[in-house]
């Protein structure tokens, strides 16, 4: 374990500014076992010292000149490669846990500190120096930064400046409409919920936030708490990364959706960024063209087959074209299985899907895998998704409470999971049975207990008439809970989605 976190506590000196910045107040070289590890951390923070940020890739250069200088052994050479090797690989594009390594190396300094000391009173005492051990071990004071357990928040200047300086970076960033609408809330610390009824699509859009992450170097945990099998999750993945199914159905000629603009389509457009040159429903509004259909966009399209959809300017207003893809043939397991091994060569080890039967899986069973994959594995995850919290297991302390204050508690423990390991949590939920019949979802669409609201940092409603929006393939994500800022149940983005090719998000307009 002490190999394990002194390595993490070197790839964060190196890494990470801000991690830096506080182990400096903290640092005592004995603190860490590992000579390398104190050698790597010492030019770490002499580099902080002089330049005000880690090391990051100048840590190779460090090294080769204090192998030139002859500043370290062969013997501590070897075990500083170590240490080094792999880490351009293991963190390139990485988002960096600060808080939770912080969190963990204060632990790991504590524990060192009050070793270190029972080793020193345990010697004068085996010595025979009992008043020396006495005076020793009467003389222990916590550090000065660790005895505080409260602040006044209006005394530093500089607590102040940090928390107006630093802002709050989404560790999942979606483009466009979608981006506008929900990047805020994807972020460290977050519990972010969608709510929905039955079979409205909520496990595509936890599937999509996941590949997201992993594609934007985030560690994902993938909990699969029953709703689906491992091999239904796998198969879907294989289809998502394909673009086509196994199932010869979906594998026929279809016409999926593309983003398109209203002023392109109606021939209003006249800049000169525009992608066509003519309109597709020139004797339309922009809001006949809202509540266009599907039969009436398979004639448009089959009627000018040489229109271009355009998204090329900032200002564009959404609109739905269609693109044509042909037969295909059905996914094979070969097929799919270099599909996978080209993503898993190009993204690592980012993700870990763990399935269980419908309730068997709990918080606190979720938390003892977590620890378990960071010791085995060096595996911190960024993003934990649970495919759905309504069908975890509570924790055996709750089994005698009645099922709404289960569903509490259980809500309760998932926001302390995304502050303990300083992630960010997805899940969902279903709504009720009057969502069925409502066009949008609204606060009192929850099921079992509406406090599973007040534990989010946002709640986002999934929404699709049917089955005009369902035959257009598109989705609405609508606000429910917004803890920082304003949130409206009216404020909507509209996914274009194709499910039979694994894409449940394929462009967004407001």
């Amino acid at each position: 374990m002490d190999q394990f976190i002194e390595r993490r506590i070197c790839i964060g000196l190196i890494c990470a500014d801000e991690y830096a910045k506080e182990i400096q107040k903290r640092w005592e070289p004995k603190y860490l076992t590992s000579a390398a590890a104190r050698i790597i951390a010492q030019w770490c923070l002499e580099y902080y010292d002089k330049y005000q940020k880690s090391p990051k890739s100048d840590i190779e250069g460090i090294y080769v000149q204090k192998l030139k200088e002859q500043q370290i052994r062969k013997e501590q050479g070897e075990d500083i490669e170590d240490i080094l090797d792999g880490l351009n690989s293991e963190y390139e594009g990485h988002n960096f846990n600060v808080e939770y390594l912080l969190d963990q190396t204060k632990v790991y300094f504590q524990d060192r500190r009050l070793t270190l000391f029972v080793e020193e009173v345990t010697a004068l005492r085996q010595s025979g120096d009992l008043a020396g051990a006495e005076v020793l071990a009467t003389s222990y004071a916590l550090p000065e930064q660790e005895e505080q357990s409260c602040i006044d928040p209006f005394e530093s200047a500089e607590r102040i400046k940090v928390v107006f300086s630093t802002k709050t970076k989404p560790i999942i960033e979606f483009p466009g409409a979608l981006g506008e609408f929900i990047n805020d809330q994807l972020v460290r610390d977050g519990l972010v919920g969608f709510m929905g009824p039955e079979k409205r699509g909520k496990s595509w859009i936890l599937m999509e936030m996941a590949m997201q992450g992993i594609k934007q170097g985030c560690n994902v945990a993938f909990f699969q708490a029953g709703d689906m099998s491992e091999a239904q999750m796998i198969r879907r993945l294989c289809i998502h990364l394909s673009k086509k199914s196994d199932q010869e159905r979906y594998c026929r000629t279809l016409h999926f959706p593309v983003l398109d603009c209203v002023y392109n389509q109606n021939d209003s457009c006249e800049k000169a960024e525009r992608q066509c040159a003519f309109g597709a429903f020139e004797d339309k509004t922009p809001e006949e063209i809202k509540k266009i259909t599907k039969a009436e966009l398979k004639t448009a399209f089959k009627a000018n087959p040489d229109y271009a959809p355009c998204r090329n300017c900032k200002n564009m207003r959404g609109a739905i074209w269609l693109q044509k893809r042909g037969v295909v043939s059905p996914l094979t397991w070969k097929e799919a299985y270099k599909k996978v091994r080209k993503f898993r060569a190009k993204h690592h080890n980012k993700l870990r899907l763990s399935t269980y039967p419908n309730e068997t899986l709990s918080v606190h069973e979720i938390n003892i895998l977590l620890t378990l994959w960071e010791k085995q594995d060096n595996f911190v995850p960024d993003i934990i998704i649970i495919d759905y919290a309504d069908i975890l297991l509570a924790d055996a302390d709750c089994l005698k409470m009645d099922l709404r204050n289960q569903q509490n508690k259980i809500w309760q423990r998932l926001r302390r999971l995304s502050q303990e390991k300083h992630c960010l949590v997805i899940t969902a939920t279903q709504a009720d049975a009057a969502s069925f019949e409502s066009n949008t979802l609204k606060m009192h669409n929850f099921s079992e207990d509406k406090r599973k609201f007040g534990h989010c940092t946002s709640m986002y409603g999934i929404n699709q008439d049917d089955p005009e929006e369902k035959e257009l393939r598109v989705m609405r994500l609508n606000e429910l809970v917004i803890r920082e800022g304003a949130s409206s149940t009216f404020r909507q983005v509209r996914l274009l989605q194709c499910l039979e090719m694994g894409r449940p998000f394929l462009g967004s307009y407001l």
